[in-house]
């Protein structure tokens, strides 16, 4: 999580920013007053001193020149300004200010018909007071950003403490067990009524998925009987030494959609529950094996169609999982080669603990290959052709139970190339790379 997005950082942001932009803004406030009053205190001094020598002066005309340790006066005749230092000569009357190397001056000036004042006032030291002002509201500003950050950092702590609580509690939460209730653990303040909320939401929704698991429960029992009697029924069927060819095919294409819709509603029943069926004493199956009856129950429905079934097994591979499973997703996967491949062929290859199915149908546009999973998904390469776009969604449903994975990819001389990997974990070790 970035730190920008987290909202304790922005507690803590939010106190930094505004403790400073406050120090900053008393600290220019306080220099800007500090200069204004300075300017006018000495501007209107100087003025008013010009302007009481001026009337002293008249009343005696041998008065001398005003002298300070800071301020400096100088009397002349108009156009005889030797006596003035060089910086001040051609001011005009009022008041200037004046920087001659590194002193800095106030300079009041009256030029009148009869003779010229000029009253010169040292501000070097208010200068250099002013600079140690600036340095100290400076370091003012400093301190109180950092009391900013270290009271944000507190307060964010105090703020944030019922809301992390709440979120280690939810994240210690077990979906095998009944969720306790949070309501009881927080005050009845924004977190409590948080809380509160979360528990009625948890409840709805644990409500919701209790009645949706014992639903499909319900039906994938139910729909056990009546394939069990198919299936009975089919087998007494089909031990009837008169029957004929065409009605023993046509009895062992029952047989197999009865087999199928076992092997369906028993999968259907592992997702549901989330459990593998498998123990310590659960038997490997052969990949291979299940890939030939899956191959076998497609074979009646192309006999009318340019197109072969292929399966080519390299090697052995044993999956500890239930047979009905496999089939589940062997089927449809070769369904979907069978279904979009209107001449050529479907591979399968078994081997390296792998099972790929390669066909020479359209293949699937680039852009669509990421959505191949998502429910009610059906691709611009469909044709016009039947299906609800579940079957992908159940199979990667299925293969994420085991622990299996899929990848799907277009191949270069055309078609489509499915691959599931029964071992990841192995094949990665051997360098190749997760799907």
């Amino acid at each position: 999580m970035k730190f920008r997005r987290r909202l304790r950082s922005r507690l803590i942001l939010s106190f930094l920013l505004f403790g400073t932009l406050l120090s900053v803004l008393f600290a220019v406030a306080a220099i800007l007053l500090q200069s204004w009053l300075e300017d006018a205190l000495i501007a209107r001094t100087l003025a008013d001193e010009v302007d009481q020598y001026i009337s002293d002066l008249r009343l005696d005309p041998t008065l001398v020149e005003p002298f300070y340790s800071r301020i400096q006066g100088y009397v002349t005749r108009p156009g005889r300004p030797d006596i003035v230092p060089e910086p001040f000569r051609d001011l005009p009357s009022g008041v200037h200010s004046v920087r001659t190397g590194d002193a800095h001056f106030k300079a009041a000036v009256a030029k009148e018909h009869d003779f010229w004042v000029f009253l010169t006032y040292d501000v070097s030291e208010n200068r250099e007071l002013a600079r140690r002002l600036l340095v100290g509201l400076i370091a003012t500003v400093l301190f109180f950003s950092l009391l900013s950050l270290a009271l944000g950092i507190w307060s964010a702590g105090r703020v944030m403490a019922p809301v992390t609580a709440l979120a280690q509690r939810l994240e210690m939460l077990d979906e095998s067990s009944a969720p306790r209730a949070l309501e009881q653990q927080f005050p009845d303040d924004e977190v409590g009524q948080l809380a509160a909320a979360l528990d009625d939401y948890a409840a709805r929704l644990r409500e919701l998925v209790e009645r949706d698991k014992a639903f499909n429960a319900d039906v994938s029992h139910e729909l056990r009987t009546p394939l069990a009697v198919i299936t009975g029924a089919t087998e007494l069927m089909l031990a009837q030494p008169d029957l004929s060819d065409r009605n023993r095919e046509r009895l062992l294409r029952i047989a197999r959609a009865a087999r199928q819709s076992t092997d369906i509603t028993t999968a259907l029943l592992h997702l549901v529950r989330a459990e593998r069926g498998t123990n310590g004493d659960q038997p490997a199956q052969d990949a291979g094996q299940i890939a030939a009856q899956v191959i076998d129950n497609y074979r009646p429905l192309i006999s009318e169609r340019d197109l072969k079934l292929v399966l080519d097994e390299i090697d052995t591979v044993s999956v500890i999982a239930p047979d009905s499973v496999i089939a589940v997703v062997f089927g449809n996967l070769i369904g979907n080669a069978v279904r979009y491949t209107a001449q050529g062929e479907v591979r399968v290859e078994v081997g390296r603990g792998e099972v790929r199915i390669l066909d020479t149908g359209p293949g699937i546009p680039e852009d669509e290959l990421p959505h191949v999973f998502d429910r009610h998904f059906r691709g611009r390469q469909t044709g016009g052709s039947k299906g609800s776009g579940l079957g992908l969604s159940i199979v990667r449903r299925l293969c994420g139970l085991y622990g299996w994975e899929l990848d799907f990819a277009n191949r270069p001389e055309g078609g489509l190339q499915v691959t599931v990997f029964f071992f990841p974990d192995r094949e990665r070790s051997r360098g190749r790379p997760a799907s």
